[in-house]
């Protein structure tokens, strides 16, 4: 009986091992349901393509933001080397592609306020001027939301970083945050060839 008993918990010890991690389980979750939340507004703004009465119209105000995409989408790539450093126990290795990461996001926050700045102070583009500006800021302005969250949470790790406080022991929660970050860059992906390659 005893041997039986010593058995079962060693049983459920390595099933639980076997078991994903709650965190990887939850950023799953909330990607698979922002997923679902973008997949509504690129089909709204597909939908309402061209049928804006007056303008300013896409053609005529968008360029694409090329700059902006090369750093997102750079930024997965430093997000990557900077968990690997981390793994690895280099902190300060670690400390700088984290803040490369943050830079490189910040940029694009920074190029999309500009954008904005030019569309509706030059071209006079604004959410309620037609359908397309309405679409246009929901859609762009969504991914934007997104990115700020994003940078904010990478900022707040990288002050605990600065302050002595990050080890190995906080892999799976900057693991998390870097799926969460990669799944902003591939929704970018989307939203930039909906908006500035199809939409235009």
């Amino acid at each position: 009986m005893a041997a039986a008993s010593s058995v079962i918990p060693a049983t459920a010890a390595r099933w639980r091992e076997t078991l994903p991690r709650r965190g990887h389980v939850g950023i799953l979750s909330l990607i698979l349901t922002e997923s679902a939340f973008f997949s509504i507004f690129v089909v709204a703004y597909i939908f309402y393509l061209g049928k804006s009465l007056t303008g300013p119209f896409p053609k005529d105000v968008l360029s694409p933001p090329i700059l902006n995409t090369v750093c997102l989408l750079s930024s997965s790539t430093t997000i990557v080397f900077a968990i690997r450093a981390l793994r690895a126990n280099s902190i300060r290795t670690f400390a700088i592609w984290w803040f490369i990461t943050f830079a490189l996001g910040l940029e694009f926050l920074t190029g999309t306020g500009l954008e904005w700045h030019r569309l509706i102070y030059h071209d006079g583009l604004t959410i309620r001027t037609n359908l397309f500006g309405s679409t246009y800021y929901s859609l762009v302005g969504l991914h934007a939301l997104h990115v700020t969250i994003g940078l904010l949470l990478i900022l707040l790790v990288l002050i605990l970083t600065m302050c002595g406080y990050m080890n190995d022991r906080h892999i799976e929660r900057t693991d998390v945050l870097s799926w969460y970050w990669h799944f902003v860059d591939a929704v970018w992906v989307v939203v930039f060839l909906t908006v500035y390659v199809i939409g235009r």
